[in-house]
């Protein structure tokens, strides 16, 4: 069995998950995805970033038709490299990719229209070298306006959902998600999107924390020990004293406070040493 996750690029919140999948159903999965997104939105997504495995190239075609910009890999053949290496290097143009913290910035590049297996249409194809790999990178796109450096720069944005996902891998355990019970995967598929979001709400809400990673808010906040009074009238937890305590005091989060209907409908209360 196999699971399609998709990630927002701003918020880095898994945004949808789909977890009955077997490997003659990823074929449809982007297009599931769009789909899902219009109608909670009621508006395609303006860009779609993915790998060249997960939409086949018919599917492609489909994609642009719905009128949304998308950016993927195309897997270099023997043939493609054998025809890239034959060209001369006039036709090939430089660029430099000044953003931060880059290592590889001055680069070259191919822009051409090609035509690929069961695509109807035709598509963009940037040739890339000097992103410090041994052969070209290709990017295929359906944005013919926007130049060359800044589509190679959009992509390199899938960074930080690929980031995303490896955080789910290491902290959520993403890459577990096995069992030979269906109804376990998606259990844990499910559960794993809603911590996901209960992490980016809590970053969101504490000052100084709003990108932070699952990790060191588990270790800085959650994971924190205390004793829990239960009074009469509410419920009292006194946290043990941690030097990250006036951060979740200025973000009072237990404002206001609200009966809970499993503990007897009493209010709980925080307080910081």
């Amino acid at each position: 069995m196999l699971r399609f996750f998709a990630h927002e690029h701003d918020s880095q919140v898994v945004c949808y998950a789909k977890a009955h999948l077997t490997r003659r159903d990823p074929a449809s999965a982007a297009l599931q995805f769009v789909e899902f997104w219009q109608g909670i939105t009621g508006a395609n997504p303006q860009w779609l970033y993915f790998d060249a495995k997960v939409v086949p190239y018919p599917e492609l075609s489909q994609l642009h038709q719905r009128g949304l910009w998308l950016v993927t890999i195309r897997q270099r053949g023997a043939a493609i490299l054998r025809r890239l290496s034959a060209l001369p290097a006039n036709q090939w143009r430089q660029a430099v990719i000044d953003t931060a913290h880059r290592r590889h910035q001055r680069i070259r590049y191919l822009d051409e229209t090609v035509q690929l297996p069961g695509d109807k249409g035709s598509l963009r194809q940037l040739a890339v070298t000097g992103l410090g790999r041994e052969h070209p990178t290709l990017f295929l796109s359906n944005h013919v306006k926007e130049s060359a450096r800044a589509l190679i720069v959009r992509y390199a944005g899938r960074n930080r959902v690929e980031d995303g996902l490896g955080i789910s891998v290491h902290f959520f355990h993403l890459d577990c998600l096995a069992s030979a019970v269906r109804l376990n995967v998606d259990l844990d598929t499910t559960m794993t999107v809603l911590a996901n979001g209960c992490y980016r709400w809590l970053a969101k809400q504490l000052r100084g924390f709003d990108t932070a990673a699952p990790t060191p808010l588990y270790r800085k906040f959650v994971e924190t020990g205390g004793v829990v009074e239960i009074q009469p009238e509410r419920i009292i937890v006194h946290c043990d004293k941690r030097c990250h305590n006036p951060i979740l005091r200025a973000a009072a989060l237990d404002q206001p406070r609200q009966a809970m209907p499993w503990l007897r409908h009493l209010p709980v209360v925080f307080q910081y040493p």
